[in-house]
């Protein structure tokens, strides 16, 4: 789990990278929003948590870690595709999509965290 979401962390900051790149190119942020979190959950916190599963391996190879990839990887780009919509287009129809995707987002933080409080051991 811990090369999944550390290969992945890469693809999030490279789109977090060129959006910013094309915010600036076009003097229009109205996706900073977007940005940011794509940097921020995609990019550092995916990253993080790959290190967490490389560092304690204990944490990588159970039904919690699988949760926490899938949900987040279904739930962020959701939530950042529909959140790009309402922004752009006005569409209110992406906000029940952007809710979606958000609440996976929430769930797969709650689940890294019960599979790090439940696995993670001193070395004492």
């Amino acid at each position: 789990m811990a090369i999944r979401f550390i290969k992945i962390s890469v693809l999030y900051f490279v789109i977090g990278v060129l959006l910013g790149l094309y915010m600036s190119m076009a003097h229009d942020y109205a996706l900073k929003g977007v940005h940011v979190h794509v940097n921020l959950l995609g990019w550092a916190s995916f990253a993080l948590a790959g290190f967490v599963y490389h560092l304690f391996p204990s944490t990588s190879n159970n039904m919690y870690a699988k949760l926490h990839f899938w949900s987040a990887n279904i739930g962020l780009p959701l939530m950042m595709i529909a959140l790009t919509v309402l922004i752009l287009n006005g569409a209110e129809v992406a906000t029940v999509f952007t809710a979606i995707g958000g609440v996976l987002v929430v769930f797969s933080a709650i689940i890294f965290a019960i599979n790090v409080f439940m696995n993670v051991r001193s070395a004492n």
